[in-house]
C-alpha cells in the first residue's frame, strides 16, 4: 500500500444556520495513509489558514470513539465506509488514490447546522433531561453492585449504555429519526431495577420530548443500526414501543 495519497476532498461550507451552504472541493495531495480522518481535516484547516482562509469547523474531542462528537456524513454514509466505526477512529488508508472524498454534516430538522460540518445536537440532551432522574438510592459502588440482577439483563443494560449520542442513527435514517438513541436509553434504565420507580413515566416523557424535537418516526429498515458506530440493536426500540404501550395503559 502506498504511504500517501492524492485525494480531492468536496465539503459542505456553511456559515450559518440561515445561510444556505454550499459544497467547496480541496485538493488534498500526499495524504499519509496512516493518518486519521480528523488528523487529514486538521491538516487541511492548517493550510487554510496559511492561506487566510477560514478553516472548516467540524466537532471533536476524544478522538477515541468514545464522545460522538467526530460526526461527518463521508460519502453518502454515517462515519464514513467502515462499520463500527467513529469518524476519528477511521484512517485514510482505507480510501484510495485519486477518490473525491465528499463530507457532509449530520441531515436533520433537530440537528440544525451551527456551521460547516458542526450541527446543535442539543435535542438529544433534552430527550434525557425528560427522562429524569432516578429516585432509587444505589448507595457506593459496593452496594450498587450487591443488587442482584440477571446476567442476561445486565449485558442488555450494558450494550445499551453503550450509546455515546453521535446521532448516527439520526442521520442515517430517511425520517432523520432518534428511535434508536431514545431507546438505548430507555433500555439502559428499564432493564436495571433502579430505574424501576420512574420506569413508565420515565418513557411517556422521553417519547414527548423526541416527538417535541422534531425527529420523524422510526422507519423500521435498520439503516440506524447498521450505522451504528456501537452496533446498538433495533431490538431496543421493540422493548421501547412495549414499554411504552403498557405505560401508556396504566398511567393515570
Amino acid at each position: 500500500m502506498a504511504e500517501t495519497i492524492n485525494l480531492k476532498l468536496k465539503i459542505w461550507r456553511q456559515k450559518n444556520h440561515s445561510d444556505r451552504g454550499t459544497f467547496e472541493l480541496y485538493d488534498m495531495p500526499g495524504v499519509s495513509t496512516h493518518m486519521s480522518f480528523l488528523e487529514m481535516m486538521d491538516v487541511l484547516n492548517d493550510r487554510l489558514i496559511r492561506e487566510g482562509k477560514d478553516p472548516v469547523a467540524f466537532d471533536h474531542d476524544c478522538r477515541e470513539g468514545i464522545c460522538g462528537m467526530c460526526s461527518m456524513y463521508i460519502n453518502g454514509r454515517a462515519h464514513g465506509p467502515l462499520k463500527g466505526t467513529t469518524t476519528c477512529q477511521l484512517h485514510m488508508r482505507h480510501f484510495s488514490d485519486g477518490e473525491t472524498v465528499t463530507i457532509e454534516p449530520w441531515r436533520a430538522e433537530a440537528f440544525p447546522v451551527i456551521k460547516d460540518l458542526v450541527v446543535d445536537r442539543t435535542a438529544f440532551d433534552k430527550i434525557i433531561a425528560a427522562g429524569g432522574y432516578i429516585s432509587a438510592n444505589t448507595g457506593n459502588a459496593p452496594d450498587a453492585n450487591a443488587i442482584p440482577i440477571e446476567k442476561a439483563k445486565s449485558d442488555e443494560a450494558f450494550d445499551a449504555a453503550a450509546c455515546i449520542g453521535c446521532g448516527a442513527c439520526v442521520a442515517s435514517c430517511k425520517n432523520a429519526s432518534g428511535m434508536l438513541f431514545l431507546s438505548a436509553k430507555v433500555s439502559h434504565l428499564a432493564l436495571l431495577p433502579q430505574g424501576e420507580p420512574e420506569r413508565r413515566e420515565r418513557v411517556l416523557k422521553m417519547i414527548i420530548a423526541h416527538d417535541e424535537s422534531g425527529f420523524g418516526s422510526c422507519t423500521n429498515t435498520g439503516a440506524c443500526e447498521a450505522e451504528c458506530p456501537k452496533g446498538i440493536s433495533i431490538s431496543h426500540i421493540a422493548r421501547m414501543n412495549r414499554e411504552y404501550v403498557r405505560a401508556s395503559l396504566t398511567k393515570e
